[in-house]
């Protein structure tokens, strides 16, 4: 009688095994939470970086004469601009244009609704909607 019993106290029921697996589902739920959260810290980091080297770009491109214009965009620090206003000196500044994030180009617009005297730079942010509260931009 002895060893039945020590083998039935051995074992898990299957109570216990779903309670183990119910704590590690919970415990993976928060994580991927957390993580989420995370990314799309990581992601707006990444925007703003971007949008300050590209930044740089353009006060180098500037140096040649005149900022691009909006129709231009910031294609003109990859290709020469084929309509005015073209710089005098105009060399190839970056090896293509970079996309946000969340995979689109970044908006430019000269001049600016946010710095009328220069430039608006912006990514338009996870919601991908222009005008939002999370566009991501030179003036903030």
């Amino acid at each position: 009688m002895r060893s039945r019993s020590k083998h039935r106290h051995a074992a898990f029921t299957l109570m216990e095994m779903m309670m183990v697996v119910v704590i590690i589902v919970l415990l993976l739920g928060f994580a991927v939470n957390k993580m989420k959260n995370s990314v799309s810290f990581a992601k707006e980091t990444k925007a703003r970086a971007d949008i300050q080297s590209i930044s740089s770009m353009l006060m180098v491109y500037e140096s040649g004469g005149s900022l691009p214009s909006s129709e231009q965009g910031i294609k003109a620090l990859v290709e020469r601009p084929q309509s005015e206003p073209r710089p005098a000196n105009w060399r190839k500044l970056m090896d293509e244009v970079p996309l946000d994030p969340w995979g689109k180009e970044y908006q430019y617009m000269r001049p600016g609704k946010h710095n009328p005297s220069s430039y608006d730079l912006f990514s338009a942010g996870a919601d991908l909607t222009v005008g939002t509260a999370d566009d991501i931009g030179n003036w903030k």
